[in-house]
């Protein structure tokens, strides 16, 4: 862990945070709090046919506060999904946002939000603190264990024309609340179980070896990982498993503190490209890159990695093959949840790769790696995943 240096500034942002089973029925309480009058719900149809949706929907009728349903979102969500639930949110005079789902819910409606204050098209906000006028409330209620977009200061949203994502990020995206409520993830499949857990580990992972990192984001980290090594098993192969499904919650949560505040790599970097050219899963993109990475960056931070690796129960002191100990042990533990698959077995074609390297080069969480890769090794990265 990094040693406290007075010499160094740091700041670390979160949102309000309520943790736990029922958190979902506080909707309308903690909507009144900020005075809605009539709050545009933000979800997709996966989301709404588990019955989450509806969930929000009767604590805020309970507190008496009107809404509109905006349910236009897509994985990987779109420049124009934001731009059409910001006009919702201007006819339907809304004031506080609420959103119910995962990642990409809670990414578009971040993005809702500042558009409709500033009044300018979402792909005017890329990059860092492009934000001026901070959004409406924003309360999240997240039911995946993985984005942690319900805790950070990213919003990350695909510019169709361009066919790559943009990356957000503001202090003014925190949200004002984050109701996180594990019996959530009860709905979810094994698939996006695993996917969206291995995305938390990635978080996780990063933000400890980010050379942006803290000590307070040290600390989130290394437990984050010890949460997910543990309980992502078992929360894939037993889904009602409560006590599992807590403790992913705890894991995603953690991992989402500190990569918000310390920012992520080359994984995220890769994976965005990957999904702004192909619409490919974030969750498994990041779960296949992970272990080529941690073998091209371990030099830069060998002793940040093997601590990541105690966390996870292994012992690599002293080897000079710890790096590919590392790397192995994460293989393992994504194929010990499901996931088999090469990139080259999604549907990435070699002649893809170029341009998705060119997009990975300039992708803004390239800036916190722990070394700087030449366009070329990224293109050898995507190689070794085919």
């Amino acid at each position: 862990m990094a040693a406290c240096d007075a010499r160094e500034l740091r700041k670390f942002v979160s949102p309000e945070i309520v943790f736990g089973e029922g958190a979902i029925d506080l909707t309308g309480q903690y909507a009144s709090g900020y005075s809605a009058c009539k709050v545009l719900l933000v979800t997709d149809p996966g989301v709404r046919a588990a019955g989450w949706a509806g969930a929000a929907e009767k604590s805020l009728k309970e507190a008496g506060i009107a809404y509109a349903v905006f349910e236009g979102v897509t994985p990987n969500p779109k420049d124009h999904e934001a731009m059409a639930g910001a006009e919702v949110y201007r006819s339907e005079k809304c004031d506080v946002i609420v959103v119910v789902g995962g990642g990409s819910p809670m990414d578009c409606a971040k993005a809702i939000g500042i558009v409709v204050t500033n009044n300018r098209h979402v792909l005017a906000f890329e990059g860092l603190d492009e934000v001026v006028v901070p959004g409406p409330p924003l309360l999240c209620i997240p039911t995946t264990a993985g984005s942690a977009a319900d805790v950070s200061q990213f919003a990350v949203i695909t510019d169709t024309a361009r066919k790559v994502k943009i990356a957000i990020i503001s202090k003014t995206m925190v949200p004002d609340v984050a109701l996180i409520d594990p019996s959530t993830t009860l709905t979810m499949s094994a698939q996006l179980t695993a996917a969206t857990g291995v995305d938390a580990l990635v978080h996780a992972l990063e933000a400890y070896v980010s050379n942006a990192s803290s000590p307070l984001t040290d600390l989130n980290a290394l437990e984050a990982i010890r949460l997910i090594n543990r309980c992502l098993p078992a929360a894939v192969h037993e889904p009602k498993n409560i006590a599992s499904r807590n403790g992913m919650m705890m894991g995603s949560l953690l991992a989402g503190l500190a990569f918000s505040n310390a920012s992520l790599g080359l994984v995220h970097s890769m994976a965005h490209a990957l999904g702004g050219r192909l619409d490919m899963a974030h969750g498994d993109c990041n779960a296949i890159l992970l272990e080529h990475v941690v073998l091209f960056n371990f030099a830069a931070a060998a002793e940040r990695y093997r601590a990541a690796g105690r966390a996870m129960g292994l012992d690599l002191e002293g080897l000079p093959t710890d790096g590919a100990r590392l790397a192995d042990a994460l293989s393992q533990f994504r194929r010990g949840v499901g996931i088999h698959q090469t990139l080259g077995q999604m549907g990435v074609r070699p002649g893809d790769i170029p341009a998705m390297a060119h997009d990975a080069f300039n992708d803004p969480c390239l800036a916190t790696n722990p070394t700087q890769p030449t366009l070329r090794d990224i293109e050898v990265l995507y190689e070794q995943a085919l």
